[in-house]
């Protein structure tokens, strides 16, 4: 027994990551073909079957692509806001005297998470008394917030001390020590929370409807209330896959945006 544990112990750490590694590099080819592959023969079964009159008024190529265009305009609106609003916070949040702040912008991102999206979307339909694009955009916003928040404050937080005592022995100046060495550090956290917050966001999405913004979850609940089960499964099926899409897209920006010496 003592020797097994010894030739585990005596593994060099590059070893016990090349599983995992070789793992991460099969899901970044297998997921999209998985999702290109199931959604085509979704689409073409759809498109080559004798659909009724009612099925024929959602199921045709410009109701699913306008659906899925929305949808997509959605998910991107809500990550550049998210983007544009926690990454300046979450560097403001991690300088010294604006630190004891952190836990009031934390508790207010929790709050938006842990609400239901519903709930969210609701009440500020409610609140503004208006439908549209930007009262399902927001209200999703603020539901993704947090990963980015978090993340943020934290890749600066795992800054060693050490870098930033000899970036100022070579007389740089703050302003150079955030941007040439505190951020490029902090990135790879920064982008794990990113890619939380897009698949919090293509999935909230399906509720935009709700309020009047569109995406697929207009074919979800067209198939539901009509009982039709092929349009609820394409919508429901889109979803997935975008889901699926958005989130590979979010493991190749992690993979390959970071600092080389990171990755």
């Amino acid at each position: 027994m003592s020797q097994e544990v010894d030739v585990v112990m005596d593994t060099p750490p590059e070893e016990q990551a090349r599983p995992a590694k070789t793992a991460e590099r099969i899901r970044l080819f297998a997921q999209p073909a998985i999702v290109v592959v199931v959604t085509a023969i979704l689409l073409v079964y759809t498109f080559t079957r004798d659909l009724t009159a009612t099925q024929k008024e959602t199921l045709n190529f410009s109701t699913i692509s306008g659906a899925v265009t929305t949808h997509i305009v959605i998910t991107f609106v809500v990550t550049a806001i998210v983007l544009a609003i926690a990454v300046p916070l979450g560097i403001i949040l991690t300088r010294k005297g604006y630190d004891k702040l952190a836990p009031i912008f934390i508790g207010i991102g929790n709050i938006g998470q842990a609400a239901p999206a519903v709930g969210l979307l609701v009440l500020f339909f409610l609140a503004t008394g208006k439908t549209g694009f930007w009262i399902g955009v927001l209200p999703i916003a603020f539901y993704s917030l947090l990963p980015v928040l978090r993340n943020t404050m934290l890749g600066f937080q795992q800054v060693n001390p050490s870098y930033i005592d000899a970036a100022k022995g070579q007389g740089m100046s703050s302003g150079g020590i955030l941007w040439r060495i505190e951020f490029p550090l902090a990135v790879p956290y920064i982008l794990a929370g990113l890619r939380t917050s897009l698949v919090l966001a293509v999935g909230t999405a399906t509720l935009s409807f709700l309020v009047g913004a569109g995406g697929l979850g207009i074919l979800i609940d067209t198939g539901y209330k009509l009982n039709q089960q092929l349009i609820l499964v394409v919508g429901a099926v889109l979803a997935v896959a975008l889901a699926l899409l958005i989130d590979w897209f979010g493991a190749l920006a992690e993979r390959f945006l970071g600092p080389k010496g990171l990755r």
